[in-house]
């Protein structure tokens, strides 16, 4: 897999478009911080780290609107591994005015857009969501 962290965002749209209660991710730290941001910020339910012998996953539960919607409708990967996008503090913009999420990988660890420029601090643009 060239791509975790994109296969782990389409893993979950995916999932959340079949209607599943749960998906199961392989686990790495990087998809667990970003697991837990999008929980906090309500995209995502709860998340759990679960052990099969040596192999590690990452269980994560998927959220519906009251008209049984995805909470999550769409995901872009904005940084890929072929071509990484950084983008300075001062040139971060807010997604959607705030009706969507960018997610950055920044010196502090992973934020939003509006965190991010609060705290000033630029990094990899890594994916958006809405």
């Amino acid at each position: 897999m060239n791509d975790p962290i994109g296969d782990f965002i389409i893993r979950v749209k995916n999932a959340s478009i079949m209607k599943k209660e749960k998906v199961s991710v392989p686990f790495s730290n990087l998809k667990l911080a970003i697991a837990e941001l999008l929980s906090v910020k309500n995209y995502l339910g709860n998340v759990s780290q679960k052990s099969r012998g040596s192999t590690k996953s990452l269980e994560v539960e998927l959220l519906y609107q009251e008209d049984g919607k995805p909470v999550i409708s769409e995901v872009k990967r904005i940084s890929k591994p072929s071509r990484r996008l950084y983008t300075k503090a001062k040139d971060i913009k807010i997604f959607k005015k705030g009706f969507g999420m960018s997610i950055f990988s920044t010196p502090e660890g992973i934020r939003t857009d509006v965190d991010a420029k609060k705290e000033n601090l630029g990094g990899e643009h890594l994916f958006n969501i809405w």
